[in-house]
């Protein structure tokens, strides 16, 4: 009798009518007693609330009013490293541009999308794919994705692009150019809360010409038992910074004074996470928070998370100069980026074995 194989991608799993998920990606107990229903917890007003944060204020003549809006950001990086941003810059036409555009890709039929599959086996990450699972318990995470490089533009690889449907690349393009403008918006307010020059942090995770930034469409299908599974699962990002857009279906979880606390869907905003290399050069000043991404049974939740990362192997990243003391030690040893990946890798591959 010939071995039935399981459908490689979440969203054959999820339109083949099955009313139980496979073993594979059912949570261990320990993280089960955590997962509950994400619309009824996007609801609650009782709790701490990821903050939002109104940018319009960041580049004022007035500076009172400009320092004012830095102290917000810097406040919201230092207490939470995850924050709504609005005013940020970027039209909403542009925002639903790439959001339809993506939605788009993934309507399409699947051995359309298997055409742009990437080979994580041989390293070819960017393209489209689904998890494997990188540790002993064989553990899946309830999403397919899409993964390429947007910014800058003489390293894309536009032949991994999507060519259905026809708006993705001036979308994505147009997106990814005013993402960068906002991405030294933020890091040059950053560096001034810091006490530092305001292109500082700028230059320590590569400038204009060496940071990149990576997209990611985390596709979410419906899920018959949410209660046991996840979309993706605890971690913290490695990026500098990470800006993510979605479908105003909740699912983002932040670890916060020691509760899961959901947050809420903001018209028109960005979340934005701090990510690991800014809370190392920060010294742990600015927190790079855990988070997670809950799934539901009714819809489908698709998010669009853009990682803004250091080159892999050019540059250190170790907490600067001005934020050691004697009494504030250094908290981190020196690493490259493709380095603290694969401390970060290993150290998950050791706790979960």
């Amino acid at each position: 009798m010939a071995q039935v194989m399981l459908p490689s991608r979440v969203e054959s799993l999820s339109s083949s009518g099955i009313q139980s998920i496979p073993k594979e990606y059912i949570r261990p107990k320990e993280e089960l007693t955590s997962i509950s229903d994400v619309f009824a917890e996007a609801k609650r007003e009782d709790g701490p609330q990821v903050p939002t944060i109104d940018l319009a204020d960041i580049v004022s003549e007035d500076e009172v009013v400009r320092e004012t809006c830095r102290a917000k950001l810097k406040q919201a990086a230092e207490d939470w490293g995850v924050m709504h941003i609005v005013n940020h810059g970027i039209p909403e036409e542009l925002m639903e541009r790439v959001k339809k555009a993506g939605d788009a890709f993934f309507q399409l039929p699947i051995e359309e999308k298997e055409k742009h599959a990437n080979d994580q086996g041989s390293g070819m990450i960017q393209g489209y794919g689904s998890k494997l699972a990188n540790n002993a318990s064989g553990q899946l995470e309830w999403e397919d994705y899409f993964f390429h490089l947007i910014f800058p533009e003489d390293k894309r690889d536009l032949s991994i692009w999507p060519k259905s449907p026809a708006d993705y690349k001036s979308a994505t393009e147009e997106y990814a150019r005013l993402l960068r403008v906002l991405t030294t918006k933020v890091l040059s307010a950053l560096s001034l809360g810091l006490g530092l020059e305001e292109d500082r942090l700028e230059k320590e995770v590569g400038g204009i010409e060496e940071l990149l930034i990576m997209m990611k469409i985390n596709y979410y299908p419906k899920c018959p038992q949410p209660e046991l599974a996840l979309g993706v699962e605890a971690h913290t990002d490695v990026s500098a910074l990470t800006f993510i857009l979605h479908n105003m279906v909740p699912g983002l979880q932040l670890f916060y004074e020691g509760k899961w606390v959901t947050a809420k869907c903001v018209p028109n905003s960005i979340i934005m996470h701090i990510g690991d290399t800014v809370e190392i050069l920060s010294n742990g000043k600015y927190k790079s928070i855990l988070h997670r991404g809950l799934v539901n049974k009714e819809k489908v939740r698709i998010s669009w998370a853009c990682f803004c990362e250091p080159p892999k192997d050019t540059i250190v990243l170790k907490p600067l100069p001005e934020m050691v003391s004697e009494t504030e030690p250094a908290l981190f040893p020196p690493r490259t980026f493709a380095q603290h990946l694969q401390y970060k890798l290993f150290r998950k591959t050791q706790t979960l074995n």
